[in-house]
């Protein structure tokens, strides 16, 4: 599929084209189950020309599961989606569950997400601010197995709809 728009920008990486299906395609590069990456590792990828999948238990962090519409994966993180609120604005180490749960993941998980679980990644100023925005977010399950990213100029419009 050509994009006129990139042709006319004459862009250097290619437009990403997002599919959902329930066919895997063959060769994509995919987080394995249970491991942590950033969507957008895969997504850069994709601009240069390599096909990315994602399913509900490859899809790299809770925000990329969020992102790639798979629910409201925040419920899944350490703690709940208590502890997300804390963990994206102030950490979680000022308040007691918080405390806890750090204690139960502390030999799960590596020192730069036990730091950033405690100290707090400081997006927003207050738990009730990310509260705020993750309620307002357009939180949603799509219908397909698969989140496939592809370069646009290799989808078939016959087989495919981005």
């Amino acid at each position: 599929m050509e994009s006129k728009i990139a042709k006319a920008l004459n862009m250097i990486f290619n437009p990403v084209a997002v599919i959902w299906s329930n066919k895997k395609p063959q060769n994509a590069l995919q987080f394995k189950e249970g491991k942590w990456g950033c969507v957008m590792w895969l997504f850069a990828n994709v601009a240069k020309g390599k096909t990315a999948v994602f399913d509900r238990k490859t899809y790299g962090c809770w925000g990329g599961g969020v992102g790639l519409g798979f629910g409201n994966k925040y419920f899944d993180f350490p703690g709940g989606i208590e502890c997300f609120y804390y963990f994206l604005s102030s950490g979680n180490k000022n308040w007691e569950k918080g405390k806890k749960v750090a204690e139960k993941i502390k030999p799960y998980v590596t020192k730069e997400f036990f730091d950033e679980f405690l100290e707090g990644e400081r997006y927003l100023k207050s738990p009730e601010l990310v509260k705020k925005f993750v309620e307002k977010l357009p939180i949603m399950e799509v219908p397909t197995e698969y989140v496939i990213f592809k370069p646009l100029k290799e989808v078939n419009p016959d087989e495919e709809k981005p």
